[in-house]
């Protein structure tokens, strides 16, 4: 999958693509990622001026955007506009997302984007939260990463995100390692049964716990299973007696 990322600070990626998943990715061949300045395609690197109708901050000038869209552009490419006035980015987006060959990402900065720039590509806009940051390429890097998870052969075992939070509108639930006992606290029993089907049933508990506790309006009682249904049932009468 390809991605290319349009920002004025190109040197802010250098540091996250070095690391971790998305640096693996991109060794096997999995993903590529190029960041292309707008400042390289103006004269004087200027790429801002004043608003139209007065007002505080400055705004991206249309010009290089665009040029700096065009050059990547290719007829499969989706352009996507990071911006508050987005929709809120989440699993089901990142999983759209997935199916798509080539995301082109623009990152504003300053007091935003001239608007002709969306009049001319018509982006897709996603916001990573309901707050306001500098600008876009801390967005643009959520989901880039969020996106390569999915792909085959970017983690060491998919089943790891498989089982992630959000991935089937639940929380994940409580995981633990060695040692058996830490302070006092001790891994349940049932982890350390070695019994599948009643440690994947105890799991599943778990995170309808969770999600009632902590993230309610995640679930859906139509995206569960019977068995489903019937775990959410024991956590309810839990609750209530």
């Amino acid at each position: 999958m390809k991605f290319d990322v349009i920002s004025i600070f190109p040197d802010f990626f250098q540091s996250p693509l070095s690391f971790g998943i998305l640096k693996i990715a991109q060794e096997k061949g999995i993903i590529k990622i190029r960041i292309t300045n707008p400042r390289d395609f103006t004269k004087d690197g200027v790429i801002d001026d004043y608003r139209f109708g007065g007002g505080a901050g400055m705004v991206m000038k249309p010009e290089p955007l665009v040029k700096a869209i065009n050059k990547v552009k290719t007829k499969g490419s989706s352009v996507i506009m990071l911006t508050p006035q987005g929709e809120r980015l989440d699993q089901n987006i990142v999983k759209e997302l997935t199916e798509k060959d080539h995301l082109i990402m623009i990152c504003g900065r300053y007091k935003g984007i001239d608007e002709r720039v969306n009049r001319i590509f018509n982006p897709m806009r996603i916001s990573v939260g309901d707050y306001i940051l500098s600008g876009g390429e801390i967005g643009a890097l959520v989901i880039i990463e969020s996106i390569t998870r999915l792909i085959p052969g970017s983690l060491g075992n998919i089943d790891s995100a498989d089982t992630d939070s959000f991935q089937q509108h639940l929380l994940e639930a409580p995981i633990y390692t060695r040692p058996n006992s830490y302070r006092k606290l001790a891994v349940p029993q049932i982890l350390r049964s070695g019994h599948h089907k009643m440690v994947a049933r105890w799991r599943r508990k778990k995170s309808f716990e969770r999600t009632l506790q902590y993230r309610p309006e995640l679930m859906g009682l139509e995206k569960f299973s019977k068995g489903d249904l019937e775990i959410l049932l024991e956590v309810l009468d839990g609750k209530n007696s």
